[in-house]
């Protein structure tokens, strides 16, 4: 069976790092933007790292420029933006594509392994999401495809994809699930 072990992907400097070095790590896989609505989400993020990454939790994040050109810097940039306005301290890797032609095999690997979770119906962002993608294609809730920055991935200790989450999702039910697999 086929995990997200068997990925390699490249640092944010263009390095080769294979996922093999996350095994028994649990992992957050996020695809990122600095220019979003949901960027403030890199606190919430970091606060979820300080917490569990010494009882062998990992973030993993890959900034992700496919929607609304939100994420327009170089690497180092976006790395130094990071740093800089959150305080964040998990690894950034390259800039990524997430859907279509040229999106990265990993991230095509995570949607084959959970599709869309749907909104959080309470999210003031929901109904602006929505309109804006039910707009392209009014079946968009049926396609596994990644719909925005911020969607993230909970990988297990044994590289198995075990839950999606929106960027509209509660990162307080995240931090529960993320305990539940440590």
């Amino acid at each position: 069976m086929k995990t997200v072990f068997d990925f390699s992907v490249k640092d944010r400097k263009g390095s080769a790092v294979s996922l093999k070095e996350y095994a028994n790590e649990v992992l957050l896989i996020v695809n990122t933007a600095t220019k979003c609505g949901f960027t403030p989400q890199y606190e919430e993020l970091e606060k979820l790292y300080e917490t569990y990454h010494s009882k062998g939790f990992e973030i993993l994040d890959f900034p992700c420029n496919q929607f609304g050109q939100q994420a327009s810097g170089t690497d180092e940039s976006i790395h130094q933006f990071c740093k800089l306005n959150y305080g964040t301290e998990f690894p950034r890797f390259k800039k990524v594509k997430v859907n279509g032609p040229g999106a990265d095999p990993l991230f095509l690997f995570l949607q084959q392994q959970k599709g869309f979770a749907g909104w959080d119906e309470g999210h003031e962002l929901t109904p602006v999401l929505d309109g804006i993608l039910s707009k392209d294609d009014p079946d968009y809730k049926q396609k596994p495809d990644i719909k925005w920055n911020f969607t993230k991935f909970l990988v297990n200790k044994l590289g198995i994809v075990v839950a999606r989450y929106e960027p509209t999702a509660s990162l307080d039910a995240i931090a529960k699930d993320i305990e539940s697999l440590l």
